[in-house]
């Protein structure tokens, strides 16, 4: 079974998703969100693996990996150190990312802490205000779907938050908050997010540590090429802070998805694999 070994000894989880990829392409380590969802919502990104190798951690305390006793190991910051076990586990020179959401955290600090390692990246959705100064637009956003029934009962569990913290509570308020996160309350965004699954520990631990405060200008330091993508009508993240990120890196560049929420490759396939794909192709 495709397990590594982590930064204290513990044993890790990843799915490997071959789906007939190009063997001769470098593989790519894709890194979940939520914080602390279940990395199977990623899917394949929209067929991505059927074009190259997916390397899937289950993130500290996600999945088959366990939450170790020290929480702080499991926070963004730290769980760097894995993904660097992971590369050397992979025998990889440099690395590909991917990052969704909160998972794009994790990429970053893979990127402040191993530079040299990192072969590119792709930040998918990423928060961004913790680094960037650009005002959030996200409640321009919201503003416009406010007259949607389900976009409207998804703010009033929102700002409800969950009866419980813990996993029963929490993984019963993330179908209740669910249409927040896409640009339409479709069939296919309904299936999507029916399959979500978070672990609450696990997600406390995720932001147990706080980053250093140089964090943004270490990005000035990054010299493998970043490919920031953004949603349109991403009411989590906002746009403009999104598409500002991408300025903190030398070699940074934005593929805003029209018409899109927060999960591109379910909402907006045919617009999110070409720029991904294209990025990604130059790398290798």
């Amino acid at each position: 079974m495709p397990f590594f070994t982590g930064s204290d000894g513990a044993s890790l989880y990843y799915d490997d998703l071959h789906n007939g990829g190009d063997s001769n392409r470098l593989p790519v380590i894709a890194l979940a969100g939520g914080a602390a969802r279940h990395p199977s919502y990623l899917g394949d990104l929209a067929g991505l693996g059927e074009q190259q190798r997916l390397v899937v951690p289950h993130l500290r305390g996600v999945g088959r990996s366990p939450l170790p006793d020290s929480v702080e190991l499991a926070s963004f910051w730290r769980q760097a150190e894995d993904i660097e076990h992971l590369r050397v586990h992979l025998g990889l020179e440099r690395v590909l990312l991917i990052g969704h959401s909160a998972g794009t955290r994790l990429a970053i600090s893979y990127a402040a802490q191993f530079p040299q390692r990192l072969a590119g990246m792709v930040l998918i959705t990423p928060p961004a205000g913790y680094l960037v100064d650009e005002p959030s637009d996200a409640d321009e956003l919201i503003d416009r779907r406010r007259g949607d029934p389900a976009f409207a009962a998804a703010l009033a569990a929102w700002d409800a938050g969950p009866d419980t913290e813990d996993d029963a509570g929490f993984n019963a308020w993330q179908p209740r908050i669910a249409p927040i996160g896409y640009a339409a309350w479709g069939e296919a965004e309904q299936v999507h997010a029916s399959s979500a699954r978070y672990s609450f520990a696990a997600n406390r631990a995720y932001f147990s540590v706080d980053p250093p405060p140089d964090l943004a200008a270490r990005m000035g330091e990054v010299a493998a090429p970043v490919l920031v993508v953004a949603g349109a009508e991403d009411c989590i993240t906002g746009l403009a802070p999104v598409t500002a990120l991408a300025t903190l890196f030398p070699a940074g560049e934005v593929a805003v998805i029209e018409r899109c929420g927060h999960f591109p490759w379910v909402e907006r396939p045919a617009a999110f694999r070409p720029a991904v794909d294209g990025f990604l192709r130059r790398r290798d």
